[in-house]
């Protein structure tokens, strides 16, 4: 560590700069952006319709209050969250095993390509958030 930068403070920024990417996403599809076969295993090609568009906007809050969390856990802001980051990190993770194989074996090529490394980043880095410890 060295001015009281950790690795989990890494990785909680990497963290959330990726959620950030993909709130972005989300929301561009809740406007009418044309990317449809790029999320939803590539159901909806083009717009997405009046509900999915709904939806995103919910998913995009969901990857925030994910990003909350882990920057929580790794003291890097949140602090009312931070007694129950330490619980809620693991939801986090799982969340992330289940995104990271659901990008795995969607249908939509391009969405395989696009999201599951981003995926599978996300997953890494809020295990190393999760199994640090947080007095770091």
């Amino acid at each position: 560590m060295r001015n009281g930068f950790s690795m989990a403070k890494g990785a909680a920024f990497i963290y959330a700069a990726l959620s950030g990417g993909v709130m972005i996403f989300q929301l561009c599809l809740a406007a009418g952006m044309p990317w449809g076969s790029y999320a939803m295993g590539g159901a909806f090609a083009g717009e997405f319709p009046p509900a999915m568009r709904v939806a995103a906007v919910i998913q995009a809050l969901i990857i925030f209050a994910f990003a909350a969390v882990v920057l929580s856990r790794a003291q890097l802001g949140f602090s009312k969250l931070r007694k129950i980051s330490q619980k809620l990190i693991w939801f986090v993770v799982a969340f992330g095993i289940v995104g990271f194989i659901l990008n795995v074996i969607t249908p939509s090529q391009g969405e395989r390509l696009l999201w599951a490394p981003v995926a599978f980043v996300l997953l890494i880095s809020s295990v190393v958030v999760a199994r640090s410890d947080s007095r770091a």
